[in-house]
């Protein structure tokens, strides 16, 4: 019998392309809750055991509660085979007694812990983004233009920064100042989230919760890293407004950024395509993974 020819290829002994996941890494209990990323690396072999790749973070949206971490492995994976670390993690919830800045106090923990641990983890320290969707947008937004500030600074890896080089935020909340200052008027399926945020029903606490909203942070002739902003234009939960308004802030204070309108695009959802996840990945790889420090 004549047998079909066997193909042959070539191995891949520096695992090039290829991706391995380190689940359930605990980064932060100081506060009494046990908290944990997930990190996707390139999966490195020989001499790129000692490369060091650009980090970047990603916030799932929760809505200030508990992230997925998992929700968006699959396209996180993607940037993880092409030369990225990628962290996803959670936060604090804000419905079990953890009021603002408990959220943004975690993700800047976790960006310490990450540079804390950049050999550990192949981490450049000095290329390190954030990416976060919804409240994980707000987060992200909010990381960036707090920068080191001693408000939101844990006493954890308080030796390390938490700045990062860029910000994507996908239809993320910018400006909820009208709500924050109403909530007993939000509806029940969300008053309950903003009164968690909120804590207890007191002037200083509803002050402090103003600084949850992003355009509240700007400020003009301050240097801030680069911005791309994603927003659908039928999002039904966060108006596409919020972003086009961050967008304008943002430029006229000086701030580098672009947005991008997704056309007919809800929340989450067929807001994702392959088209969108590359345009992310084109401002990264231009404002952090090409860039030299």
């Amino acid at each position: 019998m004549e047998y079909k020819e066997i193909k042959r290829i070539k191995s891949n002994p520096t695992l090039k392309g290829m991706a391995v996941v380190i689940p359930d890494v605990i980064y932060s209990t100081a506060n009494g809750v046990e908290l944990k990323m997930q990190i996707i690396k390139p999966w490195a072999n020989g001499d790129d055991d000692h490369a060091r790749y650009p980090l970047i973070v990603f916030v799932q949206g929760s809505a200030w509660t508990f992230p997925d971490v998992y929700y968006q492995l699959p396209q996180l994976s993607q940037f993880a085979r092409e030369g990225y670390v990628v962290a996803t993690l959670t936060h604090r919830n804000s419905l079990e007694g953890h009021p603002f800045p408990a959220f943004l106090e975690d993700v800047k923990t976790g960006i310490r812990f990450l540079r804390s641990n950049a050999d550990k983890y192949q981490i450049d320290p000095d290329r390190v983004g954030i990416w976060g969707t919804s409240s994980g947008g707000n987060t992200a937004l909010l990381v960036g233009l707090t920068e080191d500030d001693p408000r939101y600074k844990t006493k954890e890896y308080e030796e390390y920064s938490d700045t990062v080089k860029v910000v994507v935020d996908c239809f993320g909340p910018t400006d909820m100042n009208d709500i924050v200052d109403k909530i007993e008027l939000i509806p029940d399926d969300m008053r309950s989230i903003f009164e968690g945020l909120r804590g207890e029903n007191t002037k200083e606490n509803i002050e402090r919760l103003m600084e949850i909203n992003p355009v509240n942070h700007i400020q003009d002739g301050k240097s801030y890293p680069p911005f791309l902003i994603l927003q659908g234009d039928d999002d039904e939960l966060v108006h596409y407004s919020q972003s086009e308004l961050m967008y304008h802030k943002l430029l006229e204070a000086g701030v580098e950024t672009s947005m991008i309108c997704v056309e007919g695009a809800p929340h989450e959802g067929s807001f994702w395509s392959d088209e969108l996840l590359g345009l992310i990945k084109e401002f990264l790889d231009k404002k952090l993974k090409n860039i030299e420090c």
